[in-house]
Protein backbone atom coordinates (compact mmCIF):
# COMPACT_ATOMS: atom_id res chain seq x y z
CA UNK A 1 0.00 0.00 0.00
CA UNK A 2 0.94 3.64 -1.16
CA UNK A 3 2.14 5.76 2.39
CA UNK A 4 0.33 9.01 2.35
CA UNK A 5 1.14 12.22 3.95
CA UNK A 6 4.44 14.61 3.80
CA UNK A 7 6.12 14.16 0.97
CA UNK A 8 9.52 12.03 0.80
CA UNK A 9 12.25 11.37 -1.20
CA UNK A 10 13.79 7.59 -1.60
CA UNK A 11 17.45 6.87 -3.16
CA UNK A 12 16.77 3.64 -4.91
CA UNK A 13 19.79 3.95 -6.63
CA UNK A 14 22.94 5.85 -6.98
CA UNK A 15 24.17 6.33 -3.67
CA UNK A 16 26.97 4.43 -3.67
CA UNK A 17 27.88 3.78 -7.17
CA UNK A 18 28.15 5.72 -10.18
CA UNK A 19 24.95 3.76 -11.94
CA UNK A 20 21.59 2.91 -11.27
CA UNK A 21 19.72 5.87 -10.89
CA UNK A 22 16.94 5.91 -9.38
CA UNK A 23 14.66 8.37 -6.97
CA UNK A 24 11.48 7.67 -5.60
CA UNK A 25 9.37 10.69 -4.81
CA UNK A 26 6.13 10.13 -2.65
CA UNK A 27 3.56 12.35 -1.99
CA UNK A 28 -0.28 11.92 -0.69
CA UNK A 29 -0.40 8.20 -2.30
CA UNK A 30 1.06 9.27 -5.61
CA UNK A 31 4.68 7.63 -6.43
CA UNK A 32 6.98 8.98 -8.96
CA UNK A 33 10.02 7.24 -10.12
CA UNK A 34 12.98 9.55 -11.63
CA UNK A 35 15.48 7.88 -13.63
CA UNK A 36 15.27 3.99 -13.65
CA UNK A 37 19.13 2.89 -14.49
CA UNK A 38 20.64 -0.09 -14.42
CA UNK A 39 23.41 -1.49 -12.05
CA UNK A 40 26.75 -1.62 -13.50
CA UNK A 41 30.09 -2.08 -13.17
CA UNK A 42 30.83 -4.42 -9.43
CA UNK A 43 28.96 -7.57 -9.29
CA UNK A 44 27.45 -6.91 -5.87
CA UNK A 45 26.10 -3.67 -7.66
CA UNK A 46 24.81 -5.56 -10.82
CA UNK A 47 22.90 -8.29 -8.70
CA UNK A 48 20.47 -5.44 -7.45
CA UNK A 49 19.11 -5.48 -11.29
CA UNK A 50 18.09 -8.99 -9.88
CA UNK A 51 16.86 -7.75 -6.58
CA UNK A 52 13.10 -6.98 -6.38
CA UNK A 53 12.41 -3.23 -6.88
CA UNK A 54 11.95 -1.89 -2.63
CA UNK A 55 8.12 -1.14 -4.24
CA UNK A 56 5.89 -2.70 -6.16
CA UNK A 57 6.01 -1.70 -9.84
CA UNK A 58 2.71 -1.45 -10.21
CA UNK A 59 2.24 0.93 -7.78
CA UNK A 60 4.77 3.36 -9.24
CA UNK A 61 2.20 5.71 -11.20
CA UNK A 62 5.14 7.33 -13.62
CA UNK A 63 8.54 7.74 -14.55
CA UNK A 64 10.48 10.45 -15.39
CA UNK A 65 13.54 10.53 -17.02
CA UNK A 66 16.66 12.71 -17.24
CA UNK A 67 18.60 10.92 -20.08
CA UNK A 68 18.90 7.98 -21.76
CA UNK A 69 22.11 6.50 -20.94
CA UNK A 70 21.39 3.26 -19.48
CA UNK A 71 22.67 3.89 -15.24
CA UNK A 72 19.48 6.34 -16.15
CA UNK A 73 16.79 4.57 -18.63
CA UNK A 74 18.12 0.90 -18.78
CA UNK A 75 15.69 -0.61 -16.31
CA UNK A 76 12.84 0.03 -17.68
CA UNK A 77 12.07 -2.55 -19.74
CA UNK A 78 11.96 -4.61 -16.40
CA UNK A 79 10.01 -2.21 -14.43
CA UNK A 80 7.66 -3.06 -17.28
CA UNK A 81 7.65 -6.92 -17.62
CA UNK A 82 7.38 -6.50 -13.54
CA UNK A 83 4.07 -4.66 -13.80
CA UNK A 84 4.59 -0.92 -14.28
CA UNK A 85 1.68 0.37 -16.17
CA UNK A 86 2.08 4.15 -15.79
CA UNK A 87 3.38 6.77 -18.33
CA UNK A 88 7.43 7.44 -18.83
CA UNK A 89 7.86 10.96 -19.17
CA UNK A 90 11.10 12.47 -21.25
CA UNK A 91 12.28 15.01 -23.34
CA UNK A 92 11.59 14.10 -27.07
CA UNK A 93 15.73 13.58 -27.51
CA UNK A 94 15.33 11.03 -24.76
CA UNK A 95 12.54 8.77 -26.34
CA UNK A 96 14.24 8.75 -29.80
CA UNK A 97 17.78 7.71 -28.18
CA UNK A 98 15.83 5.55 -25.89
CA UNK A 99 14.31 3.48 -29.20
CA UNK A 100 17.62 2.84 -29.94
CA UNK A 101 19.41 2.13 -26.60
CA UNK A 102 16.93 -0.30 -24.71
CA UNK A 103 16.38 -3.07 -27.79
CA UNK A 104 19.89 -2.77 -28.08
CA UNK A 105 20.31 -3.30 -24.07
CA UNK A 106 17.77 -6.34 -24.27
CA UNK A 107 19.71 -7.76 -27.56
CA UNK A 108 22.96 -7.64 -25.77
CA UNK A 109 21.54 -9.13 -22.80
CA UNK A 110 20.30 -12.55 -24.55
CA UNK A 111 23.47 -12.45 -26.93
CA UNK A 112 25.62 -12.26 -23.31
CA UNK A 113 23.55 -15.40 -22.13
CA UNK A 114 23.83 -17.38 -25.21
CA UNK A 115 27.00 -16.24 -25.81
CA UNK A 116 27.69 -18.03 -21.40
CA UNK A 117 25.53 -20.60 -21.97
CA UNK A 118 27.51 -21.48 -25.09
CA UNK A 119 30.68 -21.18 -23.30
CA UNK A 120 29.94 -22.91 -20.00
CA UNK A 121 31.19 -19.57 -18.51
CA UNK A 122 27.87 -19.00 -16.69
CA UNK A 123 27.11 -20.89 -12.77
CA UNK A 124 23.60 -21.19 -14.48
CA UNK A 125 22.49 -24.10 -16.26
CA UNK A 126 20.57 -21.66 -18.72
CA UNK A 127 21.43 -18.15 -18.13
CA UNK A 128 18.66 -15.94 -19.09
CA UNK A 129 18.80 -12.00 -19.59
CA UNK A 130 17.28 -9.53 -17.20
CA UNK A 131 15.42 -8.56 -19.97
CA UNK A 132 14.74 -9.17 -23.82
CA UNK A 133 15.07 -7.14 -27.30
CA UNK A 134 11.05 -7.53 -27.47
CA UNK A 135 10.48 -6.32 -23.87
CA UNK A 136 12.57 -3.65 -24.09
CA UNK A 137 10.37 -2.73 -27.83
CA UNK A 138 7.29 -3.48 -25.47
CA UNK A 139 8.22 -0.77 -23.04
CA UNK A 140 8.54 1.96 -25.45
CA UNK A 141 5.30 2.26 -25.92
CA UNK A 142 5.11 3.59 -22.41
CA UNK A 143 7.42 6.74 -23.24
CA UNK A 144 5.51 10.36 -24.00
CA UNK A 145 7.91 12.65 -25.28
CA UNK A 146 8.03 16.38 -24.34
CA UNK A 147 9.99 19.72 -25.10
CA UNK A 148 12.14 21.47 -22.57
CA UNK A 149 10.32 23.85 -20.61
CA UNK A 150 6.65 22.11 -20.84
CA UNK A 151 4.69 22.36 -17.54
CA UNK A 152 4.38 18.56 -16.93
CA UNK A 153 1.44 17.91 -14.75
CA UNK A 154 2.32 14.12 -12.79
CA UNK A 155 -1.02 14.58 -10.74
CA UNK A 156 -1.36 14.49 -6.88
CA UNK A 157 -0.19 18.14 -6.69
CA UNK A 158 3.32 17.13 -8.57
CA UNK A 159 4.68 19.39 -11.39
CA UNK A 160 7.84 18.27 -13.54
CA UNK A 161 9.73 20.67 -16.04
CA UNK A 162 12.83 19.62 -18.16
CA UNK A 163 15.96 21.84 -18.18
CA UNK A 164 18.67 21.58 -20.31
CA UNK A 165 21.50 20.02 -19.18
CA UNK A 166 24.09 19.46 -22.02
CA UNK A 167 25.78 16.09 -22.01
CA UNK A 168 24.02 14.20 -24.94
CA UNK A 169 21.25 14.82 -26.47
CA UNK A 170 17.61 15.26 -24.73
CA UNK A 171 19.58 15.17 -21.21
CA UNK A 172 17.65 17.40 -18.77
CA UNK A 173 17.43 18.46 -15.68
CA UNK A 174 14.31 17.85 -13.03
CA UNK A 175 12.81 19.88 -11.56
CA UNK A 176 9.48 18.94 -9.51
CA UNK A 177 7.06 20.84 -7.63
CA UNK A 178 5.19 19.58 -4.94
CA UNK A 179 2.31 21.50 -4.03
CA UNK A 180 1.02 20.11 -0.22
CA UNK A 181 -2.30 21.91 -0.27
CA UNK A 182 -3.97 25.49 0.02
CA UNK A 183 -1.83 28.18 1.75
CA UNK A 184 1.20 25.92 2.01
CA UNK A 185 4.23 27.06 0.30
CA UNK A 186 5.42 25.01 -2.83
CA UNK A 187 8.37 22.31 -2.65
CA UNK A 188 11.09 21.63 -5.34
CA UNK A 189 13.02 19.34 -5.81
CA UNK A 190 16.06 19.79 -8.40
CA UNK A 191 17.63 16.66 -10.15
CA UNK A 192 20.87 17.75 -11.96
CA UNK A 193 20.88 14.21 -14.15
CA UNK A 194 24.05 14.37 -15.82
CA UNK A 195 25.48 17.89 -15.85
CA UNK A 196 26.89 18.40 -19.00
CA UNK A 197 30.34 20.83 -19.82
CA UNK A 198 30.64 24.30 -21.10
CA UNK A 199 33.22 23.67 -23.08
CA UNK A 200 31.77 20.65 -24.63
CA UNK A 201 32.55 20.54 -28.51
CA UNK A 202 29.53 18.78 -29.55
CA UNK A 203 26.38 20.17 -26.55
CA UNK A 204 25.42 23.17 -25.58
CA UNK A 205 25.83 24.23 -21.93
CA UNK A 206 23.25 23.31 -19.18
CA UNK A 207 21.36 26.14 -18.71
CA UNK A 208 21.82 27.49 -14.89
CA UNK A 209 20.71 25.81 -11.60
CA UNK A 210 17.55 28.04 -10.42
CA UNK A 211 16.50 27.79 -6.73
CA UNK A 212 14.93 24.85 -5.05
CA UNK A 213 14.54 23.98 -1.74
CA UNK A 214 16.12 20.25 -2.39
CA UNK A 215 18.97 20.07 -4.97
CA UNK A 216 20.03 16.23 -5.84
CA UNK A 217 23.50 16.34 -7.38
CA UNK A 218 25.75 13.98 -9.34
CA UNK A 219 29.30 13.39 -8.59
CA UNK A 220 30.39 11.31 -11.47
CA UNK A 221 34.10 13.31 -11.18
CA UNK A 222 33.47 15.24 -7.77
CA UNK A 223 37.06 14.08 -6.36
CA UNK A 224 38.77 15.64 -10.10
CA UNK A 225 38.95 18.28 -12.50
CA UNK A 226 39.55 17.33 -16.12
CA UNK A 227 43.00 17.32 -17.96
CA UNK A 228 43.92 20.76 -19.40
CA UNK A 229 44.73 18.95 -22.72
CA UNK A 230 43.31 19.15 -26.13
CA UNK A 231 41.56 16.01 -26.45
CA UNK A 232 41.89 16.03 -30.25
CA UNK A 233 45.29 16.74 -30.37
CA UNK A 234 45.83 14.06 -27.70
CA UNK A 235 43.79 11.42 -30.24
CA UNK A 236 45.58 12.63 -33.13
CA UNK A 237 49.02 11.83 -31.17
CA UNK A 238 47.92 8.21 -30.74
CA UNK A 239 46.71 7.67 -34.44
CA UNK A 240 49.54 9.03 -35.35
CA UNK A 241 51.66 7.10 -33.28
CA UNK A 242 50.09 3.43 -34.11
CA UNK A 243 49.24 3.73 -37.79
CA UNK A 244 53.61 4.30 -38.18
CA UNK A 245 53.72 0.75 -36.44
CA UNK A 246 50.74 -0.77 -38.79
CA UNK A 247 48.41 -1.03 -35.51
CA UNK A 248 45.04 -0.80 -34.89
CA UNK A 249 43.34 2.01 -32.91
CA UNK A 250 40.46 0.39 -31.03
CA UNK A 251 38.42 3.39 -29.27
CA UNK A 252 35.84 2.06 -26.55
CA UNK A 253 32.93 4.78 -26.69
CA UNK A 254 29.63 4.98 -25.50
CA UNK A 255 27.52 4.96 -28.50
CA UNK A 256 25.68 8.40 -27.39
CA UNK A 257 27.23 11.20 -27.36
CA UNK A 258 30.80 9.92 -26.77
CA UNK A 259 31.12 8.00 -30.39
CA UNK A 260 29.47 11.50 -32.06
CA UNK A 261 32.32 13.69 -30.49
CA UNK A 262 35.20 11.55 -31.61
CA UNK A 263 33.38 11.97 -34.99
CA UNK A 264 33.67 15.12 -35.04
CA UNK A 265 37.56 15.32 -33.87
CA UNK A 266 38.73 13.15 -36.36
CA UNK A 267 36.53 14.64 -39.09
CA UNK A 268 38.78 18.18 -37.86
CA UNK A 269 42.10 16.30 -37.56
CA UNK A 270 41.93 14.53 -40.86
CA UNK A 271 40.72 17.97 -42.57
CA UNK A 272 43.82 19.54 -41.34
CA UNK A 273 45.96 16.84 -42.19
CA UNK A 274 47.03 16.34 -38.41
CA UNK A 275 46.58 12.67 -39.26
CA UNK A 276 46.82 10.11 -41.23
CA UNK A 277 44.49 8.88 -44.24
CA UNK A 278 44.03 5.66 -42.95
CA UNK A 279 40.37 3.71 -42.32
CA UNK A 280 38.34 4.81 -39.58
CA UNK A 281 35.37 2.32 -38.86
CA UNK A 282 31.98 3.35 -36.62
CA UNK A 283 31.34 -0.35 -35.32
CA UNK A 284 27.64 0.24 -33.92
CA UNK A 285 24.61 0.39 -35.71
CA UNK A 286 23.18 2.05 -32.50
CA UNK A 287 25.69 4.97 -32.79
CA UNK A 288 25.11 5.25 -36.64
CA UNK A 289 21.24 5.51 -35.90
CA UNK A 290 21.99 8.27 -32.80
CA UNK A 291 24.68 10.29 -35.10
CA UNK A 292 21.62 10.42 -37.49
CA UNK A 293 19.06 12.34 -34.83
CA UNK A 294 21.91 14.49 -34.01
CA UNK A 295 20.27 16.28 -36.89
CA UNK A 296 17.04 16.30 -35.76
CA UNK A 297 17.54 18.40 -33.19
CA UNK A 298 20.06 21.13 -34.43
CA UNK A 299 19.00 23.56 -31.33
CA UNK A 300 20.22 21.15 -28.35
CA UNK A 301 24.27 20.82 -30.17
CA UNK A 302 27.17 23.55 -31.47
CA UNK A 303 27.75 21.19 -35.76
CA UNK A 304 27.10 22.83 -38.37
CA UNK A 305 25.91 21.16 -41.43
CA UNK A 306 28.98 21.64 -42.79
CA UNK A 307 30.46 19.48 -39.87
CA UNK A 308 27.66 16.92 -39.97
CA UNK A 309 28.96 16.53 -43.98
CA UNK A 310 32.68 15.99 -43.08
CA UNK A 311 31.55 13.32 -40.15
CA UNK A 312 29.52 11.08 -42.32
CA UNK A 313 32.01 11.20 -44.98
CA UNK A 314 35.06 10.07 -42.59
CA UNK A 315 34.22 6.48 -41.33
CA UNK A 316 32.45 3.43 -42.69
CA UNK A 317 29.39 2.65 -41.03
CA UNK A 318 29.09 -1.09 -39.86
CA UNK A 319 26.09 -2.44 -39.40
CA UNK A 320 26.02 -6.17 -40.31
CA UNK A 321 27.76 -8.60 -37.57
CA UNK A 322 29.35 -10.57 -40.56
CA UNK A 323 31.22 -7.02 -41.19
CA UNK A 324 31.67 -6.54 -37.65
CA UNK A 325 33.35 -9.96 -37.78
CA UNK A 326 35.72 -9.25 -40.61
CA UNK A 327 37.16 -5.90 -39.15
CA UNK A 328 38.90 -8.84 -36.58
CA UNK A 329 40.94 -10.09 -39.99
CA UNK A 330 41.54 -6.91 -41.30
CA UNK A 331 44.76 -5.51 -39.54
CA UNK A 332 45.88 -2.16 -39.16
CA UNK A 333 46.62 0.78 -39.83
CA UNK A 334 42.73 1.25 -39.16
CA UNK A 335 40.73 2.93 -36.33
CA UNK A 336 37.68 1.17 -35.24
CA UNK A 337 35.27 3.33 -32.52
CA UNK A 338 32.82 0.76 -31.01
CA UNK A 339 30.52 0.49 -27.96
CA UNK A 340 30.58 0.05 -24.95
CA UNK A 341 32.76 2.88 -23.13
CA UNK A 342 33.18 0.94 -20.19
CA UNK A 343 34.24 -2.66 -22.19
CA UNK A 344 31.06 -3.97 -20.20
CA UNK A 345 29.77 -5.29 -23.52
CA UNK A 346 28.87 -5.18 -27.30
CA UNK A 347 31.26 -5.63 -30.39
CA UNK A 348 34.53 -3.83 -28.88
CA UNK A 349 35.03 -6.46 -26.69
CA UNK A 350 35.21 -9.06 -30.13
CA UNK A 351 38.09 -6.60 -31.00
CA UNK A 352 39.69 -6.97 -27.98
CA UNK A 353 39.88 -10.34 -28.32
CA UNK A 354 41.28 -9.98 -31.86
CA UNK A 355 44.16 -6.94 -31.22
CA UNK A 356 44.22 -6.69 -27.13
CA UNK A 357 47.61 -8.97 -27.50
CA UNK A 358 49.24 -7.00 -29.82
CA UNK A 359 52.06 -4.45 -28.68
CA UNK A 360 51.47 -2.39 -32.15
CA UNK A 361 48.10 -1.78 -31.46
CA UNK A 362 46.26 0.58 -28.77
CA UNK A 363 43.00 0.88 -26.97
CA UNK A 364 41.71 4.31 -26.12
CA UNK A 365 39.41 4.60 -23.13
CA UNK A 366 37.42 7.61 -23.93
CA UNK A 367 35.50 8.71 -20.63
CA UNK A 368 34.03 7.42 -16.46
CA UNK A 369 35.13 3.67 -16.16
CA UNK A 370 32.99 2.65 -12.83
CA UNK A 371 34.23 0.43 -10.76
CA UNK A 372 34.23 -3.08 -11.04
CA UNK A 373 33.86 -2.58 -15.26
CA UNK A 374 37.11 -4.33 -17.78
CA UNK A 375 37.56 -0.24 -18.62
CA UNK A 376 38.42 0.03 -14.70
CA UNK A 377 40.78 -2.51 -15.10
CA UNK A 378 42.54 -1.76 -17.86
CA UNK A 379 43.26 2.08 -16.07
CA UNK A 380 44.32 0.04 -12.84
CA UNK A 381 47.19 -1.79 -15.27
CA UNK A 382 45.58 -4.97 -15.75
CA UNK A 383 47.16 -7.42 -18.42
CA UNK A 384 44.47 -9.25 -19.47
CA UNK A 385 40.51 -9.15 -18.96
CA UNK A 386 37.89 -12.15 -18.56
CA UNK A 387 35.91 -11.40 -21.34
CA UNK A 388 32.97 -14.49 -21.95
CA UNK A 389 34.89 -16.72 -19.87
CA UNK A 390 38.28 -16.75 -21.20
CA UNK A 391 41.21 -14.36 -19.91
CA UNK A 392 42.36 -12.22 -22.86
CA UNK A 393 45.99 -11.52 -22.69
CA UNK A 394 46.51 -7.67 -23.28
CA UNK A 395 49.65 -6.14 -24.58
CA UNK A 396 48.33 -3.16 -26.68
CA UNK A 397 49.36 0.24 -25.39
CA UNK A 398 46.22 1.42 -23.07
CA UNK A 399 45.37 5.68 -23.54
CA UNK A 400 43.01 7.32 -21.19
CA UNK A 401 41.84 10.65 -22.47
CA UNK A 402 39.81 11.63 -19.59
CA UNK A 403 39.39 15.02 -21.38
CA UNK A 404 37.29 13.60 -23.79
CA UNK A 405 34.18 13.48 -21.13
CA UNK A 406 30.91 15.05 -21.23
CA UNK A 407 30.65 15.44 -17.32
CA UNK A 408 30.99 18.68 -15.70
CA UNK A 409 34.28 18.50 -13.12
CA UNK A 410 34.10 18.90 -9.45
CA UNK A 411 35.21 22.97 -10.54
CA UNK A 412 32.27 22.92 -12.89
CA UNK A 413 29.67 21.83 -10.67
CA UNK A 414 30.69 24.17 -8.27
CA UNK A 415 30.43 27.05 -10.07
CA UNK A 416 27.00 26.13 -11.41
CA UNK A 417 25.90 25.81 -7.92
CA UNK A 418 27.57 29.10 -6.65
CA UNK A 419 25.71 31.21 -9.66
CA UNK A 420 22.10 30.41 -8.13
CA UNK A 421 20.73 33.29 -6.48
CA UNK A 422 19.61 31.29 -3.51
CA UNK A 423 20.84 28.40 -1.54
CA UNK A 424 18.82 25.10 -1.34
CA UNK A 425 18.15 24.17 2.34
CA UNK A 426 19.53 20.82 1.34
CA UNK A 427 22.00 19.43 -1.10
CA UNK A 428 22.40 15.42 -1.08
CA UNK A 429 25.20 13.99 -3.52
CA UNK A 430 24.86 10.94 -5.79
CA UNK A 431 25.40 9.09 -8.76
CA UNK A 432 29.41 8.95 -7.97
CA UNK A 433 32.06 6.54 -6.33
CA UNK A 434 32.42 6.69 -2.61
CA UNK A 435 35.53 9.27 -2.80
CA UNK A 436 33.79 11.33 -5.25
CA UNK A 437 31.09 11.87 -3.69
CA UNK A 438 32.20 12.65 -0.17
CA UNK A 439 34.75 15.57 -1.74
CA UNK A 440 32.09 16.87 -3.65
CA UNK A 441 29.99 17.00 -0.85
CA UNK A 442 32.87 18.39 1.36
CA UNK A 443 33.80 21.48 -0.77
CA UNK A 444 29.54 22.23 -1.04
CA UNK A 445 30.49 22.71 2.65
CA UNK A 446 33.58 24.36 2.81
CA UNK A 447 33.35 26.56 -0.18
CA UNK A 448 29.42 27.56 -0.75
CA UNK A 449 28.40 26.78 2.90
CA UNK A 450 25.55 24.97 2.30
CA UNK A 451 23.97 21.89 3.66
CA UNK A 452 25.06 18.69 1.77
CA UNK A 453 25.70 15.11 2.80
CA UNK A 454 25.61 11.92 0.62
CA UNK A 455 22.66 9.83 1.40
CA UNK A 456 22.67 5.51 2.19
CA UNK A 457 21.23 3.29 -0.32
CA UNK A 458 17.54 2.94 0.47
CA UNK A 459 17.14 5.47 2.70
CA UNK A 460 14.21 7.48 2.34
CA UNK A 461 13.90 11.70 3.74
CA UNK A 462 11.16 13.78 4.87
CA UNK A 463 11.17 16.47 2.35
CA UNK A 464 9.85 18.96 4.52
CA UNK A 465 12.35 18.73 6.91
CA UNK A 466 15.51 17.38 4.86
CA UNK A 467 18.26 16.08 6.82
Amino acid sequence: MKDDGAPRLGFLGATDSVTGSRYLIEHEGRRILVDCGLFQGYKKLRERNRAPLPVAPASVDAVVLTHAHLDHSGYIPALVKQGFRGPVHSTSGTADLCSLLLPDSGHLQEEEAETSRLRGSSRHASPQPLYTARDAVDSLAHFRPHAFREPLDLGGGIEAEFVPAGHILGAAQVRLTIRPGAGERPLTVHFTGDLGRNDDPLMNPPAPLEPARVLVTESTYGDRAHPQEDPAEALGEVVRRVAKRNGVVVIAAFAVGRAETLMLHLARLRRSNRIPDVPVYLNSPMAVDATDLYQKYPEEHRISEREFREMYALPCMVREADDSRLLNLRGGPMVIISASGMLTGGRVLHHLEAYGDDPRNAIILTGYQAGGTRGASLLGGATSLRIYGRDVPIRAEVVSIQSLSAHADADAILHWMGACPRRPEMVYVTHGEVNASDTLRRRIQHELGWRARVPEHLERVDLDEPR
